[in-house]
């Protein structure tokens, strides 16, 4: 993995500086709250609802077991014994005290990371597929053109204060599993007819209030020139794209307003004052970069291994768990594994301090020190032996990190929604809580098959609600909170934006709609149909009418069965 150079730990090493006296005078009332305020927003330092949260950058979800480790001290010095991943492959911490901010970060810096770009109207933390690198159908490893952008845009002065924050991902591999579809610049990396590398382009893709998917604007890049083009589309952007009206101001808004022919028009006119300038990549510098995520030194193994069969014929728990959280490998003898941080009755993505302590000696033992964060909330260790796997389901049970459900409807994304985010107009941690309680039955979720549900506290999409197969949103409605549900959302190769099928629903509600959802699904389906090509085939209004067919009985919490 990357490892800073001398460059990049004197800027992390002067930024804490700066934020430390920004604090300092912050605490003397030197500085107002509104003085302080992007201040802090550009150290990742929110106030939400109860205390401050600290989101922390996790470079294409990339992490070292030395940094694992570290979060977990923070979990237990500075927070509440606890973390949570979210689905920009980062994590943030919910409990922190403002005047132990600067410490936090110099430990931070310490282990090489940093809360830079993690909020204000910046480009993001650049985000791709957990399996980067080891994937099967990858064609070729996108990490080091991630590091090249993440280079390239933290503290770029011309795209300090774009008129919006700016997310960007890039997909290496066959399959999406990066959701480009869903970001303001989407890149997927191509191979012409001539055998050459290079990207196709989409731009424009978006959730929130106007979810999006992205648009093409080039079908093929020449890997060489995706810096300077990437820089075009962001110049565009930064000269046109509305300041003034915060939810207007994405650039999906301008590329819907121009339309997708124009706004690729002015991106390639402006692309030709960047064109084989001195943000041209080379073949020196790709390779410069390349060498820090060159393959472990993996042994000479079988492709199989044949005690891992035994067991599995064995143990009809552990081939449930190698059946859902152990993935392929491009090298024969290995395997990915996902640990789940689904547990019924954890919030998705927490992660106790224990818990990471314990992942990062799994990291340790077992895949050559390193783990990577997904955007679906997990954790995954990418280059572990086949004949590890029975030692490592044994240890991952133990700290409730073996649920076998990746895929599956407990696996669900999450936002921290009005528990702690003072945007959220309601509760997202109750409603997965009461899912997964009522659902918590390993066999109905296998018949069920793989299903994606996710669920967002606000408009926000900081859930991902609006490309979950089942998607959930909380809103506000005269003061109380309900909740939005919407069928055929997907990400992937074949991405698509749920749509609502109709009035929204009281929170002792949802469980009961969701299986009515669930209901139509087992009944109309086809055999070995997953639920998102049931829900494509049939449409949303099946699913509709059984759901609003009857009055859905609720119980209060007085005790009185009512009707709503």
């Amino acid at each position: 993995m990357y490892r800073y150079d001398q460059y990049d730990h004197q800027i992390v090493k002067e930024r804490v500086a700066q934020y430390a006296d920004q604090v300092r005078r912050r605490l003397a009332n030197e500085l107002t709250e509104d003085e302080f305020r992007p201040l802090r927003l550009q150290n990742g330092l929110y106030y939400q609802r109860h205390a401050y949260m600290l989101r922390i950058a996790v470079p294409y979800g990339l992490l070292s077991s030395k940094q694992v480790r570290m979060f977990a001290h923070i979990a237990r010095e500075h927070d509440r014994g606890y973390g949570h991943f979210t689905t920009r492959q980062n994590i943030q911490f919910n409990w922190i005290k403002v005047e132990e901010t600067p410490d936090i970060l110099a430990k931070l810096a310490s282990v090489e990371m940093h809360a830079i770009q993690t909020s204000g109207n910046c480009v993001r933390n650049i985000t791709s597929d957990q399996f980067a690198g080891v994937a099967p159908d990858e064609i070729i490893d996108p990490r080091p053109y991630c590091e090249i952008l993440r280079q390239w845009s933290t503290f770029h002065p011309e795209f300090a204060f774009l008129p919006r924050k700016f997310k960007i991902a890039i997909n290496g591999a066959e399959e999406d599993r990066a959701a480009i579809m869903v970001h303001d610049i989407g890149l997927s990396v191509e191979k012409n007819a001539q055998g050459e590398i290079g990207f196709r382009v989409f731009v424009g893709g978006g959730m929130g209030r106007t979810p999006i998917l992205g648009s093409e604007v080039r079908a093929f890049l020449p890997w060489q020139h995706v810096l300077s083009y990437v820089e075009a589309i962001l110049r565009v952007y930064n000269q046109y794209g509305r300041r003034d009206n915060m939810y207007k101001a994405r650039i999906k808004i301008l590329v819907k307003a121009l339309g997708v022919e124009e706004f690729a028009r002015q991106v390639e006119e402006e692309w030709q004052h960047l064109k084989d300038g001195p943000s041209t990549l080379t073949q020196e510098e790709l390779n410069r970069v390349a060498a820090y995520f060159t393959a472990p030194p993996y042994e000479t193994l079988p492709a199989t291994d044949a005690t891992v069969e035994q067991h599995k014929a064995e143990n009809k728990a552990f081939a449930k768990w190698i059946e859902r959280n152990v993935k392929g490998h491009k090298v024969p003898g290995y395997a990915a594994v996902v640990l789940s941080l689904k547990k019924t009755g954890v919030p998705p993505g927490d992660v106790t301090a224990e818990q990471m302590d314990f992942v990062a000696d799994l990291a340790d033992r077992y895949s050559f020190g390193e783990l990577r964060a997904t955007h679906e909330q997990n954790l995954v260790l990418a280059d572990v032996k086949q004949s590890d796997l029975i030692a490592l389901w044994e240890e991952a049970k133990k700290h409730g990190l073996a649920t076998p459900n990746i895929g599956f409807l407990t696996d669900m994304i999450c936002c921290p929604g009005g528990d702690f985010c003072a945007l959220a107009n309601a509760k997202s941690i109750p409603i997965a809580q009461d899912i997964a309680e009522r659902f918590d039955n390993l066999d109905f979720q296998h018949d069920i098959g793989d299903i994606e549900l996710n669920i967002s506290g606000c408009i926000n999409s900081c859930g991902h609600h609006h490309i979950g197969h089942i998607g959930i949103l909380g809103v506000d409605k005269d003061g109380s909170e309900w909740y939005q549900i919407s069928i055929g959302g997907a990400q992937g190769n074949q991405s698509s934006i749920g749509k609502i099928i109709g009035p929204s629903f009281s929170a002792h509600q949802v469980a009961e709609v969701i299986d009515r959802i669930l209901q139509v699904y087992l009944r109309e389906r086809t055999e070995d149909e997953r639920f998102i090509e049931t829900a494509r085939r049939i449409g949303i209004t099946p699913f509709k009418e059984f759901v609003y067919a009857t009055p859905i009985k609720i119980e209060h919490p007085a005790g009185e069965d009512a009707y709503a």
